[in-house]
């Protein structure tokens, strides 16, 4: 038979223990792109280490969030910009160094990756992951899942509901954390008179909550049906559009002002936060929740001595990948209100009857009729509206699925495992053109996998990457994941029979290094790494000019600064820039010389450098007797080349700036070259799919991979101990 033939599969997906099993859902997400909001059918997510997996019953719709980015998708290129000035300035920095088309080409694809809607999730847990002892399967949980109907969400970003808190009533758990964070700051006292300015969904919960505190709330706000709502809880109100709303609250307080002022509204202009001052008693305090206008006017301030803060989010915690994702708790005697904590608060709250979210309530809808509330966004009738999700539980029943199977081809296809921005951005439309044949994408949370798998026709899209290593019909695994997992899927793809393509790095220490080798022993399996610097035309034609004597190499890499906080710095799960990028750099100096390193010595900026440094000089030391200087540096302009390479070889010169241009001076029939920037990528990968196709020798040698990933481990230890190293 010459057709592929559909064989039904039968499985039991019942959920009897801490792991997820496989099958569709439906999510919400958003198009950036041209603005559509899009129920989409995506593999439902894994449990993971630390994580709680979620049956969700209702989400809440956050209006003035998913609004904005609603509005931003619609709205068009310049009204993009416009919105995003400091982007902007990023994407001309990067015309600068790079040229036009490879810019452009990075702006479209950023702006073609899905976004998840929504973070104000209730459900039920269905499995709890690895190290997880304060849940279990079957309690009731609030958590800042998105709109999706199973979410897999890290247990310090959930809370349990108390009985007497019903499932929509939790809902507003995550949304009034923003408002509690803000009230926290504010730092009230009972009998303060406080001004809300915005009585939003977040606003009107703020107020509330500031009530039960004790204070005096007064509250501003346009919309007439929410003022009435904001009266019938006690607040006392002001409309702006009628209202001089500074002396309105000049006289409310008997000259007094206010005490402290939040504003949880959301405008461009600066007009609401100069009223916050003006309407603040001397010393009083102002806390933006919202978005406003920032061009603070200094006199508003100083004559008051007004203080002014910004809240961030549920509380401390926030944006903390330690906290976040690896459940490291801030201590209760120091931190005392974290955004769990906060979480819990509010609940609490609820069910005490001092918080009351059932009147916010606007509307309910059934996931399926989402459109109802996403397409009257901007009519701004609704104050809270909630997605209801179908009760029954497809872990519960025993489904069956397609399994395509091809019985006559013998071609094998690729399957890639991560969809972050380097598959996005430079591994799929690379290869777009060569139409290989995609069996697999394997992504964590399923939608941007999904995106990609309909854009590129892949076959499949899954979150469990184990079924990638069991189809007969992949080949080739391209291993694109976060730096600490391509050690252990490199080892798991050659124990499965397959070839592996891994992103650089291979390995984050000797220990990992060591198994890949004797894996790739075993299976006879090739395994390449993703050094594309050798595979781009101005670097191929260097080495067809150089000789093979012994040569200087000086390499400049311009890295730019990144944030400390960023998973790349951690040397756990990034290895740190020097392992995780320079290598780079230390693969070229081997293609380029033709030549192993045998020592290495790094000297680190500064007198207290650490092994996660990110401003180094590497020297290299081959067998052959070339030297090669890497200045690997993140303190530099970045309108400046990126990358810049110098070989000095028998009184003859070459310059490579940025795999735009090639300078020669000494060589015979060679003065320049000069093209669009090309580091490699599609060379790399034409040369990746013949392999696959046809066989013969790697495109890397393995040896030479492993004497570069022994090298850049050694820059880390020479860094360390202050001397040489020898590589081994």
């Amino acid at each position: 038979m010459s057709e592929a033939v559909l064989l039904f599969v039968e499985i039991d997906v019942t959920c009897r223990s801490a792991r997820c099993c496989r099958f569709k859902m439906k999510q919400i997400i958003q198009d950036l792109k041209n603005g559509n909001t899009i129920l989409e059918e995506v593999p439902a997510p894994e449990i993971r280490k630390g994580h709680l997996l979620i049956q969700s019953t209702f989400s809440l719709v956050s209006l003035g969030t998913e609004r904005m980015l609603v509005e931003f998708g619609k709205a068009g290129w310049i009204a993009k910009a416009r919105q995003q000035p400091d982007r902007v300035k990023q994407v001309l920095d990067k015309i600068k160094a790079d040229g036009l088309v490879p810019t452009l080409e990075a702006v479209f694809n950023k702006l073609d990756q899905p976004l998840p809607l929504g973070y104000c999730n209730v459900g039920k847990v269905i499995a709890v992951g690895e190290g997880v002892t304060d849940f279990k399967i079957g309690d009731r949980v609030a958590s800042n899942g998105q709109h999706a109907e199973y979410v897999c969400v890290p247990v310090n970003l959930a809370a349990h509901i108390p009985d007497q808190v019903s499932d929509e009533e939790a809902s507003f758990t995550i949304i009034a954390s923003i408002g509690l964070q803000g009230i926290r700051l504010l730092q009230p006292t009972f009998g303060e008179t406080i001004v809300v300015t915005g009585l939003g969904l977040i606003g009107l919960v703020t107020a509330e909550l500031l009530l039960s505190n004790g204070c005096r709330v007064i509250g501003i706000e346009i919309d007439e049906k929410k003022r009435a709502l904001a009266v019938s809880k006690g607040i006392e109100v002001i409309d702006p559009l009628k209202e001089d709303v500074v002396k309105s609250v000049q006289s409310m307080t008997q000259g007094i002002g206010a005490d402290g002022v939040l504003i949880t509204a959301s405008a461009k202009n600066n007009d609401i936060i100069s009223q916050a001052a003006q309407m603040c008693r001397k010393r009083g305090r102002v806390v933006l929740t919202g978005v406003v206008g920032l061009d603070i006017r200094r006199s508003d301030f100083y004559e008051k001595e007004i203080s002014f803060q910004v809240s961030c989010s549920y509380g401390p915690g926030r944006y903390d990948d330690d906290y976040e994702y690896k459940g490291r708790d801030y201590p209760i005697s120091y931190v005392r209100w974290t955004e769990k904590r906060n979480f819990e608060a509010v609940l609490f709250a609820i069910a005490s009857g001092k918080l009351d979210v059932k009147s916010l309530i606007t509307e309910i809808i059934p996931l399926a009729d989402y459109q109802k509330i996403y397409s009257a966004m901007g009519a701004g009738n609704s104050i809270a509206s909630l997605l209801q999700y179908p009760a029954e539980s497809r872990y519960e029943q025993t489904v069956k699925v397609n399994a395509s199977v091809l019985l006559a081809s013998e071609k094998k296809g690729l399957a890639i495992i991560g969809a972050g921005n380097f598959t996005k951005m430079t591994l799929l439309p690379a290869m777009k053109s060569m139409k290989p044949l995609f069996t697999y994408i394997a992504s964590a949370g399923g939608v941007s996998g999904t995106a990609m798998a309909k854009k590129y026709n892949i076959q499949h899209s899954t979150t469990d990457y184990k079924a990638v290593l069991k189809d007969a019909h992949t080949g080739l695994v391209m291993i694109t994941t976060r730096h600490n997992l391509h050690a252990s899927m490199t080892i798991g793809a050659l124990h499965a029979g397959k070839h592996v393509f891994v992103e650089k790095p291979l390995a984050l220490n000797e220990m990992e290094l060591n198994e890949i080798i004797s894996a790739k022993n075993a299976s006879n399996k090739m395994v390449m790494v993703g050094f594309n610097r050798r595979f781009s035309p101005f670097v191929k034609k260097m080495k067809n000019v150089l000789a093979t004597t012994p040569m200087h190499i000086v390499a400049t890499m311009n890295a730019g600064f990144i944030p400390p906080n960023v998973w790349v710095h951690d040397l756990l799960i990034g290895g740190g820039r020097i392992i995780g990028e320079a290598c780079h750099f230390i693969d070229l100096c081997n293609y380029l010389t033709g030549s192993k390193v045998v020592a290495v010595c790094a000297n680190a900026l500064g007198p207290q450098a650490t092994e996660q440094t990110d401003n180094v000089s590497i020297l290299l030391r081959f067998e052959n007797g070339s030297n090669a200087v890497i200045n690997y540096f993140s303190n530099g302009d970045k309108a400046y080349s990126k990358e810049r390479v110098e070989v000095y070889q028998d009184g003859r010169t070459l310059i490579m700036d940025n795999y735009r241009s090639l300078q020669a001076y000494g060589f015979k029939g060679l003065s320049s070259m000069k093209g669009k920037q090309d580091k490699g990528h599609t060379a790399q990968f034409e040369t990746v799919l013949s392999f696959l196709n046809t066989g013969g020798q790697e495109p890397i040698p393995f040896e030479s991979t492993v004497n570069t990933t022994k090298a850049s481990f050694a820059v880390l230890t020479s860094i360390k101990n202050g001397g040489w190293e020898k590589i081994i």
